[in-house]
This record gives structure tokens, sequence and C-alpha cells, in this order.
């Protein structure tokens, strides 16, 4: 792979040209992959499963033709597969299968020449990562947009805009959206950009398999929108989707547990890509113990995701065959196990909180180290940190039951490793601080937002250590407690940290420099915003003020007019975030290789990085974090005689 890496960047600086070949004229301009063909595929696929599906109900004498479940259902799989296969997500998969010789890959269409490649199946990782974050940033801010509708509603009792159903339904998408389009994915759009790169790769292992994979999240952000309006309303059980709740919602929750089944089977495909490549396609020289802590996290972040995420694929398929095909998985009236859903649920999505927390830790390392001018204190304990959480995230997910009527006994265990997954965690938190510690510290932006981090999440683990404990979990469930802990772990933790990933590679992704004044701007106003906002909840929580709920009682008028007020003004910062990153992608002044003068790979390339990332042969040879190590050194390139390899 190193040789092939080595050609291919000679090539796409010679006299090769990647850029994809002009679709062909005529009529042969629809049968080729692109926005043309999927205007006749998804009819395509819709008119002959449908169909198919209607002959099946009226032969069998099923339940009236239009009923709500089936005909959906079965919608929600042949469009989307219609779109991927018009798209071409599948014509290198289909051309292998049917046996015909094999195409020689010459890498048209790798890379980005106009802001038209965004718009197709592209097979190159820097031009993924960009559609990846894009994307984020879109339903991040209709995500936001939900979160401002029902705080507008909360800011005095009664009812003023919505009815309770819809207040439920702009709750359970609000969440929804956050957690499996923003913050989820939003890691994998930094870590698509900048695995590679650091661990001296051309790509990631499986190109093609990454483009699909990226096309799948748009399928399910916009189910999730749509499903918000569909007739009979939308899904409003809640993010959490609990059983049998959930079976007897209207039509749009058969849209919430597709939507969950489309983007589970993204970050699936994307982990097993950062899996093989982090193992199979490192640099010379580069050991485990020379790999920067975001891969770290990346490598103990997509072991989680395949383990884990197909309990929640699990879950979400049987409610809805509870649902479409009257199955009694959860049923209690007919012998069904409702607690089992539970169960299956937070098996998963306990875990997930790390899903979505690791990859955050390790670009807050990247940061803090190269920010302080420091080597990174304890590197190795924290990266064992990270394979302890992978496996202590496995046996605390009944924490989430404590008062859900579970087997009693179950509680002090779980109580316990609970609490012990704090350690790696607080180990974490004071490495972070040793290496900042005399350190010569630069309060850039994206230094500012770790720092940031480093504030609002210890505050969200001490209430997530509270929240542990099994007395205060039966008092403090079900009420605003618990949506400021939430919170504050996953937005001042896991949005923090994105916020500091995009700033910090902003540069290395769009050769720009963003307005350092704007950043730090949005910075103050997100901090700021963000604490006046959720820190009150706990108090208001303590004090009784049920979650959820679109009315409440008179003595928390005050509270909630002054959390939704400063709710607006935290949404309207991300205003200045927008600006600062369209104005500087389009005018900002040209970045430097490397603006933070950083050890790491990524850095050691021109900004935006060449089409296949090295020209020559990046040579590991030291750490990434030897800052201040008089002649340390963490790669070099070309001619340099190699440093022999060290034994694992």
């Amino acid at each position: 792979m190193a040789e092939l890496t080595h050609d291919h960047a000679q090539n796409g600086h010679g006299h090769v040209d990647h850029a994809p070949k002009p679709p062909p004229a005529g009529w042969h301009r629809f049968t080729y992959p692109g926005w043309l063909r999927v205007l006749w595929v998804m009819p395509l696929f819709g008119f002959f499963w449908l169909g198919f599906t209607v002959l099946i109900r009226m032969a069998c004498d099923w339940y009236p033709l239009w009923a709500s479940g089936p005909i959906v259902t079965v919608s929600l799989v042949v469009f989307p597969l219609g779109f991927l296969g018009g798209i071409g997500g599948f014509d290198y998969w289909l051309h292998y299968m049917s046996g015909k010789p094999t195409r020689p890959d010459t890498h048209e269409g790798h890379g980005a020449k106009s802001w038209r490649d965004y718009f197709r199946i592209n097979p190159d990782h820097k031009v993924i990562g960009i559609q990846y974050l894009v994307t984020v940033v879109f339903f991040f801010i209709v995500g936001g947009f939900l979160a401002m509708l029902f705080r507008a509603e909360l800011a005095k009792p009664g009812d003023q805009y919505f009815n309770p159903q819809t207040f439920n339904v702009l709750i359970s998408n609000h969440a929804a959206l956050m957690i499996f389009l923003v913050v989820i994915p939003g890691f994998a759009a930094l870590g698509n950009f900048v695995i590679p790169l650091m661990i001296g790769a051309a790509d990631m292992a499986f190109p093609k398999l990454n483009a699909l994979s990226f096309w799948l999240l748009p399928i399910a952000g916009l189910m999730l929108i749509i499903g918000m309006v569909t007739p009979g309303g939308g899904p409003s059980a809640g993010w959490t989707c609990y059983a049998p709740l959930c079976s007897h919602q209207p039509m749009g929750q058969v849209f919430f547990n597709m939507a969950v089944q489309w983007a589970g089977a993204s970050s699936i495909m994307t982990a097993l890509n950062f899996l093989v490549t982090i193992i199979t396609m490192r640099a010379p020289g580069m050991t485990f113990w020379r790999m920067p802590l975001l891969v770290w996290a990346n490598f103990a972040t997509s072991t989680l995701v395949v383990l884990a995420t197909p309990f929640i694929a699990g879950s979400q398929f049987f409610v809805m065959f509870d649902r479409v095909l009257h199955t009694n998985f959860f049923e209690t009236g007919h012998s069904g196990y409702a607690l089992g859903y539970q169960h299956i649920f937070w098996f998963y999505s306990h875990p997930a909180v790390y899903i979505m927390m690791l990859p955050g830790f390790g670009i807050v390392s990247e940061v803090i180290a190269v920010m302080s001018r420091k080597p990174i204190f304890g590197y190795r304990l924290m990266a064992l940190s990270l394979l302890a959480i992978l496996i202590l995230g496995f046996s605390v997910w009944a924490h989430h039951m404590f008062v859900a009527g579970m087997a009693s006994w179950l509680r002090v265990p779980m109580m316990v490793t609970t609490l012990l997954i704090a350690v790696p965690t607080g180990i974490k938190i004071f490495s972070w601080l040793a290496t900042m510690w005399e350190g010569r510290i630069h309060f850039t932006t994206p230094m500012l937002f770790a720092v940031g981090f480093l504030a609002n999440f210890v505050i969200g683990g001490l209430s997530g250590v509270m929240l542990g404990s099994v007395p205060i979990t039966i008092q403090a469930s079900g009420t605003y407690f618990l949506v400021a802990h939430i919170h504050y772990v996953l937005f001042g933790g896991s949005i923090m940290t994105l916020f500091a990933g995009i700033y910090y590679w902003f540069p290395k992704m769009t050769g720009r420099m963003y307005n350092e004044k704007l950043g730090q701007l949005h910075f103050w106003l997100t901090l700021v915003g963000f604490n006046l906002t959720f820190f009150p909840m706990h108090y208001i929580g303590l004090q009784g003020m049920p979650r959820r709920v679109a009315d409440y009682a008179s003595r928390f008028a005050d509270l909630n007019l002054f959390i939704s007020i400063m709710s607006f003004g935290l949404g309207l910062s991300t205003i200045v975030f927008l600006y600062n990153m369209m104005w500087s992608w389009a005018h900002g002044p040209k970045a430097p290789a490397n603006p933070w003068r950083s050890m790491t790979l990524e850095w050691q390339v021109p900004s935006p990085p060449p089409l296949f990332n090295f020209d020559e042969i990046p040579q590991v040879v030291g750490g990434p974090y030897e800052y201040g190590v008089p002649g340390a050194r963490h790669a070099i390139f070309g001619a340099a005689k190699p440093e022999p390899v060290p034994t694992e």
C-alpha cells in the first residue's frame, strides 16, 4: 500500500487526470450513475416492489390494502435503495457479481475539482469527510431549531403554540437528530478526513464502501424530518422509543424506526472501515504505541460501534414487527416482555454515550498537546484508559433502569460498575490538566473549546456519578436534572469537542485560515449561553419539574422563561460559527501547511492535502507529542534512512 500511495501521488501531480469522465451524451446520460439515473431508478424500484407487496397482501387477504404498516415500511426500504442504485452506490459490486471482467481502477473521480463533486459518489476520504461535516452542520441547525420551538412553548405555563402530542414530536426528533445525525456522524466526519493522514495512508481501506456509508446518512435524516409531518402525526415516544408505547404511535413512528436502521447501518460500515484502516494501513514504523490518541480513540469507538449497534437495530426491528407484523415481543397484553426492550436498548445506548465521547477525547488530546507545547502526560495510560472504557461500557446499562421495575438485586452491581467507569475518565481529566501544567499555552479558538469542554464535562461527570447512585436516581429520575446531565455530557462534552476539532483542522480541510476573533466570539457566546441554559435545570429538576411535558406548575415559570431566553441566545451563537466558516472558506487567508506547528503526519503535507495524501512515503521514527524534546521527530520523508521498526 505504501508503494501505491507513492505512485498515486506522483501521478496525481503529473500528467494523469483523476477527474471524473464527462457523462456520455444523449440517452446514455440516463444510464450513467448520477442524479439523472435517480429520476427513473427510484420510481422503477418503487413500482416493482410495492406492486409485489400489494399482490401478496391481496392474495393473502390481509388487512385493508393501504393500512399504515407494511406499505410504508416497504417504501422506506425500496425507495432509498432505488436512490442509492441510481446515484451509483452499488455499481462496483453489481459489476463484480455479474461475472464481467474486472475493470482496472483508474481512480477517475477521486477528489473534488468543483462543488458538484460533493454531490456524487466520491471515494476520496477527504471529500467524504467534508460531505459528512456539511451534512452534520445542516442537521445540527434543524435539531437546534426544533429545540428553540419547544423552548418557546415552555417559556410560560399552559398551552402556547403546540399541543402535547406535537410537543413530544419536537422533543423526540430533536434528540434523535442530535444523537444519530449530529454527534455520532460528526466524529465520523473528522475521522474520515484526518485518520488516514494521521497514520500515513493514501485513503481508507474500502473507499467505495466509505462513499456508500455517507449516503445512508442523509436518507436517515430526511426520514426523521418527513416522519414529523406524516398523516396522523410524527414520532412522539422519545428518542428511546420505549415499547410498547412506540408500537402504538402514529405513522411517523415507522419513519423513526427505519431512520435509526439506516443511520445504524452507516455507523457500522464506517466503523469497520476505520478498524481495517487503522490495523492494516499504518505507515512504516507506526506501531500502536506511536499512534496519535485520536487514532486510539477512533479504534476504541469503532470497536464499540461494531459490537453495540446491532442491539439497537434489533430493538427497533422488534418494535416495528410488533406494529407491522402484529408480533408480541413487547406487547404486555399478549405475553410480551416490555422490560426486555429496555435491556436491549440500553445495552447499546449506554455504550453509545462513549461512542459519542471517545473521539472527542482524542480531539482534545491533540489540541491540548499542540497548544500547550508539551508531550501528553501519561500517553500509554491515556490509550489504555480508552480500552478500559470500551470494556466497562458494556457493564453499566441497567443504571438507566433503576426505577423501571427490573430485578432489585441488579441495582447494586450496576451502581458499582457505573462508579467504576468514572476512574478511566478521571485519568484523562488529570492527564489533560497535567499536560497543560506549566505549558506554554496558546489560547486559540480550538484550545478555548478544549478547555471549555473540560469545565463542562467535569460538571456533567459529577452529576453522572450522582445519578449512578441508586437513591439519587430514584428521586431524580424523570426530572430536568437528567436533562441537565445529558446536555452537559453531549453538548458541553461532545459538541464542544466537535467545534474544537472543526476549528483545529479547518486550515487543513480548506486551505484557508478562519477568523480568530469570530472564532473566539463564537466560543464565549456558546459557553455562556450553554451554561445559562442548562445549569438552572439541575435546580428545577431537583425541585420536581418533570421532563418531556408541555405544561408545568406555575412555581417553575420564572426559571423556565429565563432558560428559554438563554436557549435562544445559544441558538443564535451558531450564526457566528456559520458566517465564520463560510466566509473563511471562500475568502480567508491561505493556510500554511502547519499553522499550529504540530508533529502529527497530517500537518506535514500541504493544506489542503494532495490527492493521495503523501508525495513521499512517511517513515515514522518517534512519538506524536514530543514537543520541547530536542531533536525529536515523529516522521521523516524521502531518502532519509528509516529507523528500525521496534517490536510491539
